[in-house]
């Protein structure tokens, strides 16, 4: 309704929340906390069925994710290869690899970080972790098999060049599967609650914005994708969501008790993870999806 809308200040959705160089510094200072989110350092939100997925464990949940995409990615045993565009800590590489023993991964991150521990976790498998922004690689064109985003594409909000990139990198009839919260409608139409926690996404996780499902929708067909399907899985994902306001404070006072001061980059995680909560009780405005686009 307008008499709820706001006009949200634009310039919170890029520099300097999403510059390349913050979104390093945010990830190369605060991926190690995501250890207490995930033991696999699954860097994402988790998937839940009722009935055959504990909601109380959120590393079912996180593999459950991670099995989606590869159900979507429409891989075979075959020798093949995989780009995962932020790929973290490799926590889903190295689930794809698991199940496929035939396949190669290759992730792209901006932190260092997570190069050198995530290539540590990778030690011993057909993985490897290199330093690149996602949305120019040097990945030849035509050459992957399949490429995932998991919660990573937010950091561009979802650009037209982003989308683009991972289509350049896929031979045809190959499958990108992005799963990650999108926006229901533009910014501005945003109602006040969800402007708040919107820019406090945003700012906490070095965000660019988010992208309008829509408008995301048809920005690859006009890149070229000749599929594409949208699935809202927001109820399936909203278990590993609540987990939120509980798995943090435990956080907290683990790193007190253990006399650990907690970085600044580590209270803007906390911080977003709450908001993100928040964003997530406003299902007009915000949805979880996954998307699969076919080249």
């Amino acid at each position: 309704m307008k008499t709820t809308t706001i006009q949200l200040d634009t310039h919170i959705f890029s520099d300097p929340n999403a510059s390349p160089e913050n979104i390093k510094t945010f990830y190369d200072e605060a991926t190690e906390d995501y250890n207490f989110w995930s033991k696999d350092f699954n860097m994402h939100f988790g998937y839940c069925t009722m009935g055959q997925t504990n909601p109380f464990l959120r590393d079912t949940m996180h593999n459950e994710m991670n099995r989606q995409v590869l159900l979507r990615l429409n891989l075979t045993q075959e020798k093949q290869i995989t780009a995962d565009l932020g790929c973290g800590m490799g926590g889903t590489m190295r689930y794809l690899m698991k199940h496929l023993p035939n396949l190669s991964t290759l992730g792209v991150t901006l932190s260092d970080f997570q190069v050198h521990e995530g290539n540590k976790l990778l030690k011993n498998t057909n993985g490897v972790i290199i330093k690149e922004n996602f949305t120019n690689t040097s990945i030849l064109s035509n050459t992957m098999d399949g490429a995932v985003a998991m919660e990573s594409f937010c950091h561009t909000g979802h650009s037209y060049q982003t989308l683009k990139e991972a289509h350049r990198i896929l031979k045809k009839g190959k499958r990108l599967v992005i799963t990650d919260a999108f926006l229901k409608k533009d910014p501005s139409q945003l109602c006040p609650g969800s402007g708040y926690g919107y820019k406090g996404l945003c700012k906490g996780w070095s965000l660019d914005g988010i992208g309008v499902i829509d408008q995301v929708q048809k920005d690859l067909h006009a890149i070229g994708f000749s599929k594409v399907t949208i699935e809202d899985v927001s109820l399936h994902v909203a278990p590993s969501v609540l987990h939120v306001p509980f798995a943090i404070p435990l956080f907290i006072i683990k790193q007190f008790l253990k006399g650990r001061k907690i970085k600044k980059q580590s209270w803007n995680n906390l911080k977003a993870s709450f908001y993100s909560l928040l964003c997530g009780l406003h299902m007009n405005d915000f949805g979880y999806y996954i998307i699969t686009a076919e080249k």
